[in-house]
């Protein structure tokens, strides 16, 4: 369990605070510590048990003038409050300890605030150990238009350990709104969008009615006046217009009683995404959780991007829903009631799908806790280990002009867990693809479902049920020689047909033999059944048709019950398999390491990652690279696959596991 600290200062609307109490909420659930600072105006936040909340002196502004700070009061705030705002977030530091800190939305923005969030980054750097400090951003950023400022931010992340991105490359990444550069590109951790909400029911009977809605703030007056008008216009259709507490209670009344028979105005409600979910279309902004309620409950919308004070956020994500065909746009400037009835009348459509990855408050969890894990402050590890063998083994395979393919195999996987969440975050930030090798008897729906929008990872056949069939005395194996041939080669059609079934497109028809023991007889009739690939611990004798890529390089002490192995033996181990070429294969197993083995996996993924980014390179490969058949030649960029495996033998404690 770990302590974690989130500072957040929302001043138009609530939706930078709602996020980060989203991932308040995450971490607290999954068993850690969580302080929350707000600096923003008092916000009723619902579920925050086991959340520490602190409120700073709170500050406001008035329409988009971010510059302009106010007390509650609306009188210009004070150096006195500004003062106290600061001693207050690094008093809350103090107290809570915390073993990483995340500052939401700077030093990307909120640069009016920044003596108060650059002292909280000053007692992080002073603190002994030194906890993580992380940022924590939306989908699109507000670009500064003079160049000085962007240089000023990237300047101040380098304090930053990472910056978290809650979105998803393949739908918007992060440079669409903001430069990413070299130097800021290895910092970034995509969590997918953060929404910890209950999905959207599913609806009764046909969707029926239009949703109106503006966000919390008065920003989406003009929206609600207009949908009010046009309703007037559409006496066929029915309308429900919510409005948000901040809209004040005269321009409310005049809302609701300017409504005509088949409009219902009323205050904003709780089960918004229920009535989403029911609805035939929604009218609407484009704030990031209000988008996030659109894709969990599927219902059609269009979309009126908010973008007074030369706002672009809105208009961007709003643009590439539209562009994905999952929305309609009515820009701000052309709404009129004329205009938004005509778009409502267009745009009443089925419900929308969508591939887009909604569970960014889980993976941000899990992101932060491989980095704690690679950070490894609070593990019994040698503070630095002796990674020289290897490094020279690498040195003299490049000197003899051999490409040596690096590359990681996690074994047993059946269901989504969270050392499931822990392997595929300690992937992300290292770089490194993984191949999971799953057992396809004991798969469950949640394996395929959690892997569905994860990329970089491959699955391997891990046996059939990982069942023993060895007699008394006899080492463990499900696929060794203490049964008939004709057995073996029927369990393992039977975990390819099974596998391919349960598991999807990212399957490579590659035997992973549990134990990593096999019948010597087993190979050779493996490409007639389907297969293309073998994977254990060591190489066979070759096989036309079956390309052979083995992990001997287990961190996990088996023969002494579990454990991390001497650091030392592990890199031995790695430099001979370097040594006798081919690939290399990293072998984890992510449902019994303890603390230790995963800080030592991360430093042994983080230094050859970094070997790798370097001249005369070894290659991290993905499994789909080192099984093509025929194997990518060494020229084609990317992972690669050279020659016979010639790994060599591993220790007993190699094959002590599945």
């Amino acid at each position: 369990m770990s302590r974690i600290l989130i500072a957040v200062t929302h001043l138009l609307g609530a939706g930078h605070l709602t996020r980060a109490a989203a991932l308040a909420r995450a971490f607290a659930g999954a068993g850690h510590t969580v302080t929350l600072v707000s600096g923003g105006m008092p916000v009723a936040l619902p579920r925050l048990d086991g959340v520490r909340l602190v409120q700073l002196p709170p500050l406001r502004i008035v329409g988009t003038a971010f510059t302009t700070l106010l007390d509650p009061d609306g009188a210009p705030v004070s150096a006195e409050r500004l003062a106290a705002r600061r001693d207050g977030l690094v008093a809350a530091f103090a107290e809570a300890a915390p073993d990483a800190v995340i500052t939401e939305l700077y030093p990307f923005g909120r640069r009016v605030l920044a003596p108060e969030f650059e002292a909280l980054v000053e007692a992080v750097r002073a603190a002994v150990p030194r906890p993580l400090l992380l940022a924590s951003i939306r989908d699109i950023l507000a670009t500064p238009s003079r160049p000085d400022r962007i240089a000023a931010t990237h300047a101040r992340l380098t304090a930053y350990d990472a910056v978290l991105v809650h979105g998803d490359p393949a739908f918007l990444p992060l440079d669409a709104s903001w430069p990413v550069t070299p130097d800021l590109a290895p910092r970034l951790r995509y969590t997918g969008y953060v929404d910890d909400g209950e999905a959207a029911p599913a609806p009764n009977g046909p969707r029926s009615g239009i949703v109106v809605s503006g966000g919390s703030s008065a920003a989406g007056l003009p929206l609600q006046e207009a949908a009010v008008a046009a309703a007037i216009l559409t006496p066929g259709l029915s309308w429900r217009v919510l409005v948000g507490r901040a809209v004040p209670e005269p321009a409310f009344a005049a809302l609701r009683d300017a409504a005509p028979a088949n409009a219902v105005v009323e205050r904003a409600r709780p089960d918004f995404r229920a009535l989403l979910a029911g609805a035939a279309l929604s009218v609407s902004q484009a704030g990031y959780n209000t988008v996030l309620d659109l894709l969990r409950s599927g219902c059609p919308a269009v979309l009126v991007p908010f973008e007074a004070g030369h706002e672009t956020e809105q208009r961007l994500r709003a643009d590439t829903l539209a562009a994905h065909g999952l929305a309609r746009v009515l820009p701000e400037g052309a709404l009129t009631a004329e205009s938004l009835a005509g778009a409502v009348q267009a745009a009443l459509l089925p419900g929308v799908r969508h591939a887009i990855a909604c569970d960014g408050a889980r993976r941000s969890v899990a992101i932060v806790a491989a980095m704690r894990d690679g950070a490894g402050s609070h593990l019994s590890l040698p503070p630095s280990i002796d990674f020289t063998p290897l490094t020279e083994a690498l040195d003299r395979a490049a000197g003899e002009g051999r490409a040596i393919a690096l590359w990681w195999r996690d074994d047993d996987a059946v269901a989504h867990t969270p050392a499931l969440d822990r392997l595929l975050a300690l992937a992300a930030r290292t770089g490194w693809p993984v191949a999971l090798a799953a057992v396809p008897a004991r798969a469950e729906p949640s394996l395929a479902a959690r892997l569905a929008d994860e990329a970089g990872v491959d699955l391997l056949v891990h046996g059939l049920a990982h069942a023993d069939y060895a007699p008394p005395g006899a080492r463990k194996a499900e696929f060794g020689p203490h049964r008939p041939l004709a057995v073996l080669r029927a369990d393992a059609a039977e975990a390819l047909a099974l596998a391919r079934a349960r598991l999807g497109p990212r399957l490579l028809p590659v035997l992973v033999p549990p134990w990593n023991r096999l019948a010597p007889d087993l190979p050779g009739i493996l490409p007639e059944i389907g297969y293309r690939g073998l994977s254990a611990a060591a190489p066979v004798a070759p096989v036309p048709g079956l390309v052979q890529a083995h992990a001997a390089v287990d961190p996990v002490a088996w023969r002494s019950g579990g454990g991390l192995a001497d650091p030392d033996g592990v890199i031995a181990r790695a430099a001979a398999a370097v040594a006798g070429g081919g690939p290399v294969g990293l072998l984890t197993h992510h449902l019994v390491q303890d603390d230790a083995t995963w800080a030592f996996c991360a430093r042994f993924l983080d230094r050859l990652a970094d070997r790798a980014a370097k001249s005369r390179p070894p290659t991290i490969s993905r499994a789909a690279a080192l099984f093509a058949n025929p194997p990518l030649p060494v020229s084609q960029p990317g992972p690669i696959f050279r020659g016979d495996p010639g790994a060599p033998p591993p220790r007993e404690d190699s094959t002590a596991s599945g």
